[in-house]
């Protein structure tokens, strides 16, 4: 299994996974459970819709109506390498007479496998569908039973077998929301889009995707992983629905996304005045005539990287700080290259990954150009590492704080998350939990 995603990609180089999932067979369970009621919803509406008015005499077999149906059994099992089995049992009650009802077992039994159509949106195809009808209990004689092929015209089990997937909760119309654009920030977004059409094997069905970056409405090109990124084989017998996991290049691409977007560039106010800055630096002093709050004006100078390691996930960012002072004409007199290597922290909200710059654990700082002569790195860093060291972090999580949707389908949240973080890639194992309120 730890090849299946790179099996699935095209051998070229604009296309390649970098996260993926793996629907378990408890979650093919759990989505059989919740679709029961909704199945049953959906044959009640459909099979005890008053019939169309019949102009031929009254006939005995014309006063059928179905009184009641109540779906006994729904599963989903998963055919391993073909795609999944759906199997619904419903029991209907029927009357001919106000003294006479019957009760049929409708029984369907359907293949259903996701295919990609040519618009390169996932689809629930129904590639098999057997209905049969059997009565099970009767008040009737025999000899005024209405016939078999009565019962079939009260139960259009055809058209039930044409539209069998809208009786589960995620038709055509949720699987496309899975690759619906999601804000990251005002500005930027991210999509992500399925490679190819899943797998299925004893594991689960295993989907691969590809992430792309939206700044002001335009997809960024992002540098492709050298290699493809493979689902991690989970284990056996994992009890949680869905298995969620994100490669190291994924995290890199959302950082390189926010920098294309200008949201890593932050301005810093130090605790330091022109005035008191004078003291340390001599120069300072004939730059100024007032005293007026320095400012440290960051930007990134080169693309963020993002490094997975067991338990540990750590973003470098590469910034140069121009720092000077003046509010309505800022004034710069000392650049100054940062470096920042931070400790990610990483939960899950809902549908939404919230990632938080938590530690930071080393800061370099390099003079890059002066205006007031030279400065020593020790003094740098006694001047500035403070305020960068607490307002750098500060500052990116209020960008980070709405967090990032995770990939998902419309009515389902997650719950019971536990990440895990190994070398090259994270890995969310959850339940999925439908939402109180179907739209």
């Amino acid at each position: 299994l730890s090849i299946l995603l790179s099996l699935l990609v095209p051998a070229h180089t604009t296309r390649s996974p970098d996260c993926g999932g793996i629907l378990t067979p408890s979650g093919l369970r759990y989505l059989a459970e919740v679709s029961k009621p909704h199945a049953e919803s959906v044959l009640r509406h459909d099979l005890m819709a008053p019939p169309a008015p019949d102009p031929s005499p009254t006939s005995p077999s014309s006063r059928n109506q179905i009184i009641s149906v109540k779906v006994d059994e729904l599963s989903l099992t998963l055919i391993p390498d073909t795609g999944m089995r759906l199997s619904i049992e419903v029991d209907l009650g029927i009357t001919s007479a106000p003294t006479t009802t019957k009760e049929i077992r409708l029984s369907i039994l359907a293949d259903l496998h996701v295919e990609m159509n040519p618009e390169e949106n996932l689809e629930l195809v129904t590639s098999d569908c057997k209905p049969t009808l059997e009565e099970v209990q009767s008040t009737e004689e025999m000899d005024s039973k209405p016939s078999g092929s009565d019962v079939d015209k009260q139960i259009n089990v055809e058209k039930i077998c044409l539209e069998v997937s809208k009786l589960l909760l995620f038709p055509n119309e949720r699987l496309m929301s899975l690759a619906a654009p999601f804000p990251i920030t005002p500005s930027c977004q991210v999509q992500y889009l399925p490679l190819a059409a899943p797998m299925y094997s004893e594991q689960g069905i295993v989907i691969s995707l590809q992430t792309t970056f939206q700044v002001a409405g335009t997809v960024i090109p992002l540098p492709v992983s050298p290699v493809p990124f493979s689902m991690p084989e989970p284990a056996s017998s994992s009890r949680s629905h869905l298995i969620l996991a994100f490669s190291e290049h994924f995290y890199t691409s959302l950082f390189s996304a926010l920098e294309e977007s200008g949201a890593l560039n932050v301005s810093l106010l130090s605790s330091l005045t022109t005035a008191t800055l004078a003291e340390r630096i001599t120069q300072m002093g004939s730059l100024f005539q007032e005293d007026l709050p320095v400012v440290l004006q960051a930007v990134t100078r080169s693309s963020p990287h993002v490094v997975l390691e067991e338990d540990k996930a750590i973003v470098k960012l590469f910034l140069t700080a121009q720092i000077g002072a003046g509010s309505s004409l800022f004034q710069s007199f000392l650049s100054v290259n940062v470096d920042v290597t931070a400790r990610l922290h990483l939960s899950v909200a809902d549908t939404r990954m919230i990632i938080s710059v938590a530690a930071v654990e080393d800061i370099e700082l390099s003079l890059a150009a002066s205006d007031v002569g030279p400065v020593l790195a020790a003094l740098l860093e006694e001047l500035f590492l403070p305020t960068i060291r607490e307002e750098v972090p500060a500052q990116i999580n209020v960008v980070l704080r709405q967090g990032v949707f995770l990939p998902h389908i419309a009515s389902f949240t997650y719950t019971d998350v536990n990440i895990t973080i190994h070398k090259d890639y994270v890995l969310i194992p959850c339940n999925l939990q439908l939402e109180a309120r179907i739209k």
